[in-house]
This record gives structure tokens, C-alpha cells and sequence, in this order.
């Protein structure tokens, strides 16, 4: 016997509408509705179930509202049910109450529903409520267009799926949260590994490749096993152990202004300077070939020409007393250090000859017995004229006068960078002041930990590019194993990564006129993006880190660069990235403080869900923000041993029992630490 529509939604009823407003709904449960198992939904279900689902028929479809509490109410008299209940006496009875949070409305959508955020219309009091269906489940928990990859199912959904669009995850920046061993690196591979699977199976040319791009910044050295079975996977460490890895590079010439700055903890007064016009000399002097003699010269007259327009720039051969004698004297010294010589080509020493006659004629009018030392601004530019002529004449040429950008990729060795600092720190009078400067950059430089890593002045950056961006339609995913890095240099080499990557994206985007879509993952990104005070002047590697990963969190979405940050204290983390993260996944959070953020990403009406994060078991996850309609339970699917990070509990009872051996050989370690292997 078939039931009309109307029986059929009376068969569901589970309640009415007692009272209303715009963040909540209270209901009283009918007296039969069902206490532990509802069997009227097609498939047995439990109710009635904290963050479980309801509806409330409307006239444009369904208000859904998510479960917030269960409770009891006594009542001075009994609900009764029909005329055959009215001979009950009146005692005091319990009924059963509960109150929803509206989330949004759920509409019939050609053969099926259509779930959307947000109410238009709110039902009455006295309005029936009733259980969805496990189609109007799915919808509800399916809902959204382009999805795209499986990550898990709902345990509060009847085990439906959940699949999300890579548009919204990875376009907007997610943060995976929660604590150690609760499932984030897991969650992490995961993603990473379904995303490039989904993507496989709707290739436009089923014979062509992947054209993904993931890089992994990995402190703890955890990724490097998950993905072995990847062909494209390049694996680059510190110290090449395996086939699979490869020797991590980031040469010192990537390093920028700041860079170098944050990483020797320069002053902005007195160091940045000198730094500024060191890389600007270096760089520029790189377009020589060869460590001729007339090399030399013509780098030593880039470095005064340099300096020559600092001066000019701040007025001081026409300024008061004593700048322009103090001017002048350098000028002597300077021309001192330009003379002719016998290897020199004719044209190098007739231009040489014309600067000293130059300089003596200067000199011979600030000379007598009541000098003045007072340039004019054309005696300046004679000077410069004639200094561009001598380094025209001893192999550099014209065009290298525009303004040179001395944060531009140009090769240079770690000796001609001290050496230029050297002579910058003379030229512009700032000896005293790099004393504590020269330290830091000579025992980088000497680290043999780090050597490896930061000196390769013969790399080319196309290739660089290459193989840790990706090859031109090709999947690319790039694990950089930090763990083996010393914990000084860690954070300004990650830096340097990170902005590269960034302005390579902004580039990519100016000449192509459309972005390469790249995923940077952030795992523990509390040791990237700690949170710092924006009053301190300190710009140490630490500071400088955050930042460039603050100004990704801001713009890397319009050049295509998307975060995913992974970390176990998100009340640790900058401000300023996390804010900027508009999907989540969250795992088990038990500290008060974290949960205390967490909780005020979310509107009030929607928190509910996230009480439950205290005691989520591992693998499980709430999954908000962007990339889901609205906040949902996922129990994430379940990655096989062998692609699983290395981010295990240790065995201490197997070891302690002798389950498992460990062997210890302390000098092999002593030795490997103070770098006796390497000697």
C-alpha cells in the first residue's frame, strides 16, 4: 500500500517549533519521536544526535538546523497523543527538548535538492520538524558545485562523502590544525596525494601528464618517504643519503637586501647601508668574466662612482663645514687607488691619465694657505664622467649605470661578497661599524653544515626554477627537507626559498598575462610564521621569515600561489596569516587557548561543532571555511603505511621490552657533529 507525499512527511515528524529567533530554534520532541535509532529514514540512524541535522518545512523548501543540545523538561502534566490519552491523570511527566542552529535552506533542484547557505525566510511557532532523508543528507553535506576530490566521508551523514573543490581549498589558503598525533600530516600527504589522483582522472589528454605544482617545506624530514612511489617527486636535503634525494641548493646570491640583513642582524643605521652598496657592487661586478687585473680595477671604480653619488646625493661636497673637506680628502685617497699600469690597454691608461689630471686640477684650487673645499655640482659630474671612462675602458660597459636593482639574482662567490663589503665599508667611512657585521657572514660562509646549501655560484636560476617549481606541463611536487639545517640559517633559507617562489610567480603572471596555479605547504608553521611584536626594530631571520609568508598570506592568491599551513599551536602563529586563511581543517584541539581562536573563526551559530574538537579521535576532522557550504565531521581516508609521513608515536614499551633493537654508537654521532667525517 503506497503513502501520499503528506503521510509520508507526517511518518518523518519528530517534533514542533516552540520557540524562534535568528540564531536559534527551540523544539519540543514528540512523545513517540525516536530516542536512540530512527528506522523511518530509509536506513536505521541514530537520533536524536549532537550536530545532527533536522528540518523544518517551509514554503520554499526546508530550513536545516544542526543540533546544538539535548535536553529534559518536566511537565506538570503528560503530552497526550489522541482522545485515548485524555484518561491519563495529570503528574508530572518528561518531555524531551532541543535546540538547532539554523544553517541554511535545502530546495528541490531539478530531480533532486540543492542546499544553500543562509535563510530567506524563517519558519513559525508551531511548525513541524522533521528528519531529512539520507538523500536530503547528502545534498545537504554534498552541497556546493566543483566537487572534484574525495577526501573522506561524514560519520553524522550516514558515512556520505566529502568531496571538496581544489579551487576553494588550495585558492584561498587552508590551515590544518590540531595536536601531535592527532592526524594533520596525514591530512596534509593526503590532500596532496588525492588532489594529484583527481586530477589524473579528468585529464582533458588522458596521455599527458599532471600540469600540479606542490612544494613541501618540511622542518622534521617527515615527507620524504610518503610519496617514493611518486616518479616526479623531488626530494632535495641537506645531506644527499638515498637516490630518491637530491642536494638542496639555495645559493647566497638568491639572498636579498633583507635577507642578508635579517641574517647578520644588521643595524638599519649603520649596516644596511653598507650592505646595500656591497651587493649592489657584486652584483654589478659579476658581468666580468675571468680575475683580470683590469676586472679588479674597474670594480674598484664602480664601488667610487657608487659612493661618489651617495655623497651628491646628500649634498656633502657643497654642504657646511667639514663635509666638503672630509669630500675632498676622500677623492685624494680614492684617486690614489686608480693608476696606470704596463698590463693596461692604451685607451685604459690615456682615461686613467685624464681622471689623475682631473684630480690634481681639483686639488691645486683647494690648495694655499685659506683653501675651500666647496664642489660645484659640474666639477662632480667631470668627476663621474671621467671615472664611467675608465671603467668603460677597463671592460665594463654603459648600460650598467642604470640604476642597478642590488636584490636581482646575479651570481657572485661568498669571497667577493666580503670583499666588497670590505671596500664599501672604506669607501663610505663604516670600517668601525662592520666589525661585529663580518663575523656573522665569514662563519656562514666557513659553516661546512651549510655549504653545500648556499654556495653555487655556477647554478643556473632557469634551472633552479625548474626543478624546484616545475618543468613546463609536468607534475611537480618538491619535498625540502629542513631537518638537517642548522636551526640558525633554517629560517632566512626558508625565507629565500619562499620568496623566490613568490616573485616567481609575480613574474610569470606579468609576462604570461595569466597565473601558474602552485600550492607552498607549510608544515609546523609555528617555526615559519611565529607570531612577533610589530613594535621591535629587531629584523632577525626569524622576523624576516614571517614576513615574506605574511605578504604570500596577502597577495599569493592573485598570482596563484596558495598556502597550506599545517601546525599544532595556531595561538603561536602571525596574526596576519592566519587570518587570511579562508578554509580549515581541524583535528583534535585541547588547549584552551587554541580553542579560545579557533572558536572566534567561526559566527556564533556556527560553533557547535567545533565543542567537539576536544574529544575528536584521530584521522577525524571538522572541515570549514571556503571550501565547504557549511562546517562538517570528516573522518579523512585512511593513507596505506608506506605513504604515511614519519610522524609516528615512538615504541617506547617494544624498545624498553626488547620488541625492537636500537643500537648506539655515540662517537659515529660525536664525530658526524663536530664534522670530523667531513675533514
Amino acid at each position: 500500500m503506497s503513502t501520499t507525499p503528506i503521510e509520508y512527511l507526517a511518518s518523518l515528524r519528530i517534533g514542533t517549533v516552540e520557540y524562534i529567533s535568528p540564531d536559534r530554534i527551540e523544539i519540543q520532541l514528540d512523545v513517540e519521536s525516536p530516542e536512540s535509532v530512527a528506522l523511518n529514514t530509509g536506513t536505521p540512524r541514530s537520533f536524536p544526535r549532537i550536530n545532527g541535522y533536522v528540518m523544518i518545512p517551509i514554503d520554499l523548501g526546508f530550513v536545516v538546523g544542526q543540533v546544538s543540545w539535548i535536553t529534559i523538561q518536566r511537565s506538570p502534566y503528560p503530552k497526550r497523543r489522541g482522545f485515548q490519552d485524555f484518561g491519563l491523570i495529570d503528574l508530572p511527566f518528561p518531555l524531551r527538548k532541543m535546540e538547532l542552529q539554523p544553517v541554511g535552506t535545502l530546495r528541490s533542484s531539478e530531480g533532486g535538492y540543492k542546499f544553500k547557505r543562509g535563510l530567506e525566510s524563517f519558519p513559525s511557532v508551531g511548525d513541524i520538524v522533521i528528519l531529512p532523508t539520507d538523500e536530503q543528507l547528502r545534498s545537504i553535506v554534498e552541497s556546493g558545485d566543483n566537487r572534484r576530490v574525495y577526501i573522506g566521508n561524514s560519520p553524522l551523514v550516514g558515512n556520505a562523502k566529502v568531496m571538496i573543490d581544489p579551487d576553494r581549498l588550495f585558492g584561498r589558503h587552508l590551515a590544518v590544525l590540531g595536536n601531535t598525533g592527532s592526524g594533520k600530516s596525514c591530512s596534509v600527504a593526503g590532500l596532496i596525494r588525492w588532489s594529484i589522483e583527481g586530477a589524473r582522472e579528468q585529464l582533458v589528454d588522458m596521455e599527458g601528464d599532471v600540469n600540479s605544482r606542490f612544494i613541501v617545506l618540511d622542518p622534521n624530514g617527515e615527507y620524504s618517504k610518503a610519496f617514493a612511489d611518486k616518479p616526479n617527486a623531488n626530494i632535495y636535503t641537506v645531506n644527499v643519503e638515498g637516490e630518491a634525494e637530491k642536494q638542496l641548493e639555495v645559493p647566497l646570491w638568491f639572498w636579498n637586501t633583507d635577507e642578508w640583513c635579517g641574517f647578520t642582524k644588521a643595524s638599519p643605521k649603520t649596516h644596511r647601508t653598507t650592505i646595500v652598496h656591497a651587493l649592489k657592487s657584486v652584483r654589478s661586478g659579476n658581468a666580468f668574466e675571468g680575475q683580470t687585473q683590469e676586472r679588479e680595477l674597474a670594480n674598484y671604480v664602480r664601488t667610487v662612482i657608487d659612493a661618489i653619488e651617495v655623497h651628491k646625493a646628500s649634498g656633502n661636497p657643497w654642504g657646511k663645514f667639514p663635509f666638503p673637506k672630509n669630500f675632498h680628502q676622500s677623492v685624494e685617497k680614492w684617486a690614489s687607488g686608480i693608476t696606470g699600469a704596463q698590463e693596461y690597454s692604451e685607451e685604459l691608461n690615456t682615461a686613467i691619465q685624464a681622471f689623475q689630471e682631473l684630480v690634481e686640477t681639483l686639488t691645486n684650487a683647494r690648495s694655499g694657505k685659506f683653501p675651500h673645499y666647496d664642489y660645484t655640482k659640474k666639477e662632480i659630474d667631470d668627476l663621474i664622467a671621467r671615472l664611467k671612462d675608465v671603467y668603460i675602458k677597463s671592460g665594463g660597459r654603459e648600460e650598467e649605470f642604470l640604476p642597478t636593482d642590488e636584490d636581482s639574482p646575479i651570481p657572485f662567490t661568498g669571497d667577493n661578497f666580503v670583499r666588497s663589503i670590505e671596500a664599501n665599508a672604506e669607501i663610505l667611512k663604516t670600517t668601525d661599524y662592520i666589525v661585529t657585521l663580518m663575523p656573522r657572514i665569514k662563519t656562514l660562509l666557513t659553516d661546512v653544515r651549510v655549504k653545500k646549501v648556499i654556495d653555487n655560484d655556477s647554478l643556473k636560476l632557469s634551472d633552479w626554477l625548474d626543478n624546484y617549481i616545475g618543468a613546463n606541463n609536468k607534475e611537480s611536487l618538491t619535498i625540502i627537507d629542513l631537518s638537517l639545517l642548522p636551526s640558525d640559517v633554517t629560517s632566512i633559507v626558508t625565507a629565500v626559498v619562499a620568496r623566490m617562489i613568490f616573485e616567481t610567480q609575480q613574474r610569470y603572471l606579468k609576462l604570461n598575462k595569466q597565473c601558474l596555479p602552485t600550492v607552498l605547504v607549510m608544515e609546523e608553521a609555528h617555526y615559519f610564521v611565529k607570531r612577533y611584536n610589530d613594535d621591535t626594530e629587531n629584523t632577525g631571520p626569524t622576523i624576516q621569515c614571517c614576513k615574506i609568508f605574511e605578504k604570500i598570506a596577502r597577495e599569493g592568491r592573485k598570482f596563484g600561489l596558495g598556502l597550506v599551513l599545517s601546525s599544532q599551536r595556531p595561538s603561536e602563529l602571525s596574526p596576519t596569516v592566519l587570518s587570511q586563511c579562508n578554509s580549515f581543517l581541524l583535528h583534535r584541539i585541547s588547549n584552551d587557548r587554541d580553542q579560545e581562536l579557533i572558536h572566534r573563526l567561526l559566527p556564533d551559530n556556527m560553533r557547535g561543532i567545533l565543542r567537539e574538537m576536544p574529544s575528536l579521535p584521530s584521522q577525524y576532522a571538522v572541515l570549514l571555511g571556503w571550501a565547504s557550504e557549511l562546517p562538517i565531521m570528516v573522518k579523512m581516508r585512511t593513507l596505506r603505511d608506506e605513504q604515511r609521513p614519519q610522524s609516528n608515536d615512538p615504541d617506547y614499551w617494544d624498545v624498553w621490552t626488547g620488541k625492537k633493537t636500537r643500537e648506539i654508537n655515540w662517537e659515529n654521532l660525536a664525530d658526524e657533529w663536530q664534522n670530523k667525517a667531513e675533514k
